[in-house]
């Protein structure tokens, strides 16, 4: 379909909420979203593309049809969005690792039921619990649980093996109660299976109310025995969730989110706390488009976290708003969950203190597995969105002008690849065409870009390639004066003034027509342009410095009778200043010179005195 017919067949669509599908020309689903209002929302895609994101763009470009889903709510939209995801995992969501990574707990359905870990859910008459953790912490808290409750976890199977031989070693310790005994019945193993499906379930505290009345019950009624049992399995229960972290997930009433862009890579972490404690912690990291709005990051993390899970906590502390309001979100899990579920985003306090905590965490996660190659990439991404170039700028070129009134004028140009110093490539020029040597930082800036890109037009492989970008150290006037010259060579070459603060940093960078783009808040991009101006600064001042001291040593020099050029860098080569050819005496010169010569600079530095006394004759540099 053409983009006039799309925006016809979304301007069609009803004011009603819904899920949309994008699709390539092969069929493909590249997308999935929801909207309160489909007609809205599809149609947005197909209006003027300046206002949308790169990977928006990219995104449209591709689409050759879509679908729709209508729904009754915006709940049953989330629902639907996400179960979509799952199942097409469209390039350009964000998407979670696949459900085989987090197990499930199935339970059997047949007289005496088993626990076992699967990697996913099947539609087989059996009770799931999960997705939970990895495969080695699911398996130690399904350990955990069963040997808590003391049930069995031999290969026996039941009714078939009761009492067909002595119970094993489990029993004589402690850890099952042997219902491979005949004194066991199958209505107490049901019970203990029960007990364990509430553990599973996330209702811990329901289930040691319950055995507390329990244990009550029986020791009013004098049968302590069978109180003491009870006691003991309320107290391996309690411990549950002080010495395994990995039961974290399950009895956690609480539940605190970080979310990190970092350099690359992107984490979230989600602390699960019971009872005010910290039980465990869960990160992953994942990648996402770098236009994607950290509040929709954080709605398809959710969405995708929570609506697969059977167990969900009682509160849950969000970084920031989500796309979907707070209130959206806890109504959708409330009713996933059968208990009130309360997101929201704390501001002050001690949720506040841990809500920090789990972004420090995300963080960390993200750098520690964040390699020195996507730093660099992620920062001229991040350069590239900013200055709207159409990719990441491989090669960037910075010039500055340097001068001390109207002498020795010269400019310097530093070249940058990628987010290195390429020093083999900077170049140096004395300024030639000023008239009457007055300094004019603008006509010496168009005086050395026309004389680079005449290198460059004369195929001169020292100026060659032409790079993505030019970076000029000054304002707006200086990035116009800069364009003059490449509009001459019919160059298009982006260039961009650098504007510094009253510390002498570059605070932003402005085109020649004046708009100007800040780079402050961007910490990444903030330190290269200023490290490539703090580079292009110095490589000027350090030319400039050794072209003025070049010059004065020429100039003393001058008109010395018998010294010439030659004999002038002979003595500057050695004497390195012109204190010190002034301070050495006739024979140390004549070591590097003729004596008539030798003598000669001598006398120059060395005048005869006055009748009057007069002193030595002060020296003017030209």
């Amino acid at each position: 379909m053409t983009k006039e017919e799309l925006k016809a067949k979304a301007n069609d669509l009803p004011l009603r909420p819904g899920v949309y599908l994008m699709m390539d020309k092969t069929g493909k689903v590249i997308y999935v979203g929801k909207a309160k209002k489909l007609k809205n929302r599809v149609s947005q895609y197909f209006q003027e593309s300046a206002s949308h994101t790169v990977k928006t763009r990219q995104m449209v470009s591709q689409v050759d049809r879509f679908d729709t889903i209508f729904v009754a709510s915006e709940f049953e939209a989330l629902v639907l969005e996400n179960s979509l995801i799952k199942r097409h995992m469209p390039r350009y969501n964000i998407l979670l690792k696949d459900d085989k990574g987090y197990p499930f707990v199935r339970l059997s359905k047949e007289a005496y039921p088993r626990f076992t870990m699967v990697h996913k859910w099947a539609d087989d008459g059996a009770r799931y619990f999960g997705p939970f953790g990895g495969r080695f912490e699911t398996r130690q808290a399904l350990d955990a649980v069963l040997s808590a409750l003391r049930l069995p976890v031999c290969n026996k199977k039941f009714p078939r093996d009761i009492g067909a031989e002595r119970p094993c070693l489990n029993f004589h310790m402690g850890r099952c109660d042997g219902f491979c005994r005949r004194e066991m019945t199958a209505e107490e193993y049901r019970r203990r299976v029960g007990q364990a499906s509430l553990m599973l379930e996330g209702k811990a505290r329901q289930l040691l109310r319950e055995m507390t009345a329990e244990m009550e019950a029986e020791a009013e009624a004098l049968r302590f025995e069978r109180a003491a049992l009870l006691r003991d399995r309320i107290n391996a229960i309690q411990a549950l969730g002080k010495k395994q972290t990995v039961i974290a997930g399950l009895c956690a009433d609480t539940d605190i989110w970080g979310l990190y862009r970092g350099a690359g890579k992107c984490c979230y972490a989600v602390l699960h706390m019971e009872e005010g404690n910290l039980a465990g912690r869960e990160t992953e990291l994942f990648t996402a488009p770098i236009e994607e709005d950290e509040a929709e990051m954080l709605s398809a993390l959710t969405a995708q976290y929570y609506l697969p899970r059977a167990v969900l906590p009682h509160e849950i502390l969000l970084p920031m708003a989500a796309a979907e309001d707070c209130e959206n979100l806890s109504a959708v899990l409330t009713k996933r969950a059968g208990h009130k579920v309360w997101a929201h985003v704390p501001l002050r306090g001690e949720k506040a203190e841990l809500r920090a905590m789990a972004q420090r965490n995300a963080a960390e996660e993200a750098e520690r597995a964040t390699t020195a190659e996507e730093r660099v990439a992620h920062t001229l991404e991040l350069l590239q969105k900013m200055l709207d170039l159409p990719s990441p700028p491989g090669r960037m070129e910075s010039f500055d002008i340097s001068n001390t009134g109207k002498s020795d004028i010269v400019a310097s140009m530093v070249v940058y690849s990628g987010t290195r110093p390429l020093k083999s490539a900077y170049r140096r020029f004395h300024i030639r065409e000023l008239k009457g040597g007055h300094p004019d930082d603008y006509a010496s800036m168009r005086e050395v870009l026309r004389r680079r890109l005449q290198r460059a037009a004369d195929g001169d492989e020292k100026f060659l390639p032409l790079p993505d970008v030019f970076l000029i150290d000054g304002g707006e006037t200086h990035a116009q004066a800069a364009l003059s010259v490449a509009r001459e060579f019919g160059v298009t070459v982006p260039i961009f003034g650098m504007v510094k603060d009253d510390r002498h940093r570059t605070r932003a960078l402005i085109t020649p027509e004046g708009r100007e783009i800040g780079i402050v808040g961007n910490q990444a991009v903030f330190s290269l342009i200023g490290q490539i101006q703090e580079e292009t600064h110095r490589f000027a001042i350090t030319f400039h410095h050794e072209s003025h001291k070049k010059s004065a040593m020429r100039s003393a020099l001058d008109g010395i009778p018998g010294v010439g050029p030659k004999r002038q860098d002979a003595l500057r080569k050695h004497f390195g200043s012109i204190r010190a050819i002034r301070q050495a005496d006739v024979d140390a010169l004549a070591a590097i010179v003729p004596r008539a010569a030798a003598e000669a600079v001598w006398s120059r530095f060395h005048p005869p005195e006055t009748a009057e006394g007069g002193g030595e004759c002060a020296f003017q540099s030209e």
